[in-house]
């Protein structure tokens, strides 16, 4: 409903700034009749756009309301009130007589414009500037629909005029300490209403120092991998040639798996890639120094040069490893694979396939397959599908031919998960799903985006794969209302609600608006108004508890993450989680949503928290996660390329 109400309100503004500018232009020819039409339609526009910020204020909330409260509404009903008084009785008369307007049509025409204009800005300031309307804005703002009702003015009647001079010297200095304001920055970090914290910190442990253990937990083993970064020409299934980046010159990258308690240490080197190389576990809740944030947590790796990585595989599940530094082109060119660790005491069944959705120039591959992917399985066989978004976008899954159940979410186990059949799935990027079934003796299609030109098929053993059904018409899940609620104090159940005494609450407004001080400079993707590296730094304690709410105003879905740590859902648009508990690592926010959630700050550190969207990331939605006493050694700027 939020993300309806926001396209409203744009329309209304767009159809307010036409009337109250066709009202002045109309008034300018001396039209009388369809100036008073028209001004009686900005009249009522102004009205309903009172309206729709009621409905969405009450909808959405605060977020997506602030520039129009504080500012456009107020300039904008002033603006309509001057001319309902200045220009609409002058209008009534010959436009009652269809006649022309008499005298100089400037009293008449100036108001009316003045209200387009006005109108106009706070268009530009919604589209263009972004959340949230400071002093700055409102200065800049006031000083150019005044000078712009001015300019008007000398126009339409170019008589001397001492008024004209005095009120533009007045928005001219107004102007200027709007631009003056505009450079005045962002604190460096954000408390969350709790304790503050310093950062940089100027004493304590470095996060370099913050490494994992050398030996594995008893009765594990070391898991040794070797992966070297360099540039090749990969052949994709199709016979498709695509120029990559590749960890051991091919994409997906070597497969990493584990048993829970083993050591796991990979070998970096980095053979070519001119840009620098790191790898992320994406997910999977590394101590600080072995997380891969290049310009955080470590230097990038250059070209001849090596890193190694040393991690305890405790979390049990479907992770993936994708490069951070460049990470945009970077993971889009190949720099990518995945990361399965499985509890001790199982094997994992040879139909446990591991499934990375990529997309390479258009073509979508699942796995190392571009176009139809089919395999022979014996029926009644137990399957799993691990199925991870390495895009930057969202894609839909549908699986065909059979009931199955989503087992777990980003490493994650369902509690309680339900037998699904016609029901798509919404995979953020970065994300991952394991969908679990029994073979059935007829095949089953996995479609990534309804499309039935690709993806996997299995069949039984001796038989042809069928034609994939159209699966555009299924609903998706709601993830929030799926399975069963844990039990508190059993396991699975979840452990941090929206009653928990939280130390620190943080609020993230995303959005797309001007930046004057991100590194891109322009019109970035925003958090708070600011752009990286500008975003204050999010700051807690080691075991502070933490409520993080994500509101996206903006109209393209944000896949927010937190690197270092996993969060609970809490609530999604107000609804709290009705089934199971939802752990998650990476989770959408789609235009419109205002998700809550909540984690425990145990790994110490300096994290990244961003949209994993990566070209969002790049051009500024990304900012900082700092522990109290945690040193950084590195340098900032490395974390996006520059």
């Amino acid at each position: 409903m939020t993300a309806n109400l926001i396209t409203f309100d744009l329309v209304a503004l767009v159809l307010t700034a036409a009337a109250w500018i066709a009202a002045g232009a109309t008034a300018a020819s001396r039209l009388a009749l369809p100036a008073a039409g028209l001004t009686a339609l900005g009249l009522l526009l102004t009205v309903a756009r009172i309206a729709l910020t009621v409905l969405l204020g009450t909808d959405g909330g605060w977020w997506f309301v602030q520039e129009k409260v504080v500012l456009e509404l107020p300039l904008q009903v002033v603006t309509a009130a001057a001319a309902a008084v200045l220009s609409a009785p002058r209008l009534i008369r010959p436009a009652l007589a269809r006649g022309t307007l008499e005298g100089e049509p400037a009293p008449v025409a100036v108001p009316l414009f003045t209200a387009g204009y006005a109108a106009a800005a706070g268009l530009v300031v919604t589209l263009l500037i972004g959340y949230p309307a400071t002093a700055a804005v409102a200065l800049l703002t006031l000083a150019l629909v005044v000078l712009a009702g001015l300019v008007t003015w000398r126009l339409l009647d170019t008589r001397p005029r001492g008024i004209r001079l005095s009120a533009g010297g007045v928005a001219a200095v107004v102007g200027v300490a709007g631009v003056l304001a505009t450079f005045a920055g962002a604190p460096a970090t954000d408390a969350g209403g709790g304790p503050a914290v310093a950062y940089p910190a100027a004493k304590g442990a470095s996060v370099a120092s913050l490494t994992g253990p050398a030996a594995p937990q008893p009765g594990g083993t070391v898991r040794r991998y070797t992966l070297d970064a360099r540039t090749a020409t990969v052949k994709l299934a199709s016979g498709r040639k695509v120029s990559a980046w590749t960890f051991n010159g091919t994409v997906p990258g070597p497969p990493i798996t584990a048993t829970q308690g083993d050591l796991v240490e990979v070998t970096l080197h980095n053979t070519d890639i001119a840009a620098g190389v790191t790898i992320h576990w994406h997910g999977y809740d590394v101590p600080a120094a072995e997380d891969g944030a290049a310009g955080l947590t470590q230097d990038f790796v250059a070209p001849g040069k090596t890193f190694v990585y040393r991690f305890l595989a405790e979390q049990t599940g479907t992770y993936w490893y994708h490069t951070h530094e460049d990470s945009n082109e970077g993971v889009q060119k190949g720099l990518y694979g995945s990361l399965v660790v499985t509890p001790r005491g199982t094997t994992p069944s040879p139909t446990d396939l591991t499934l990375p959705v990529h997309t390479f120039a258009g073509a979508t591959a699942v796995g190392d397959h571009d176009g139809v992917d089919t395999r022979q399985l014996a029926a009644g066989s137990p399957v799993r599908l691990r199925v991870i978004d390495t895009d930057n976008v969202t894609h839909r899954l549908a699986l065909a031919g059979v009931p199955f159940t989503l087992s777990a979410v980003d490493g994650n186990d369902v509690h309680g998960p339900g037998r699904l059949t016609g029901t798509a799935l919404s995979l953020a990027a970065g994300g991952r799903y394991d969908l679990a079934f029994t073979m059935p003796s007829t095949s089953v299609a996995l479609l990534v985006d309804d499309d039935t030109s690709d993806g996997l098929r299995l069949v039984p053993a001796g038989t042809k794969a069928a034609a994939a059904p159209d699966t555009a018409g299924w609903p998706e899940l709601d993830l929030t209302s799926y399975g069963t609620p844990g039990t508190p104090g059993t396991p699975g159940a979840q452990p941090l609600t929206a009653a928990s005494r939280f130390d620190r609450r943080f609020t993230l407004v995303l959005d797309r608006g001007l930046s004057l001080s991100g590194q891109t400079k322009g019109r970035d993707w925003t958090i708070n108004g600011h752009a990286f590296p500008d975003v204050p730094t999010l700051v807690v304690r080691k075991g502070d508890v933490v409520e993080m709410t994500v509101v996206n105003r903006s109209l393209a879905t944000h896949p927010w993450h937190l690197h270092g740590h996993s969060v609970w859902v809490l609530s999604r648009n107000g609804d709290p989680v009705s089934g199971s508990p939802l752990k998650m690592d990476t989770f959408d926010v789609k235009p419109g949503e205002v998700w809550k959630v909540a984690f425990t700050a145990d790994n110490l550190g300096l994290w990244m928290v961003h949209c994993h969207n990566l070209v969002h990331a790049s051009q500024g939605m990304s900012m900082n996660l700092a522990y109290d006493g945690v040193t950084d050694p590195f340098d900032m700027h490395q974390m996006h390329g520059d």
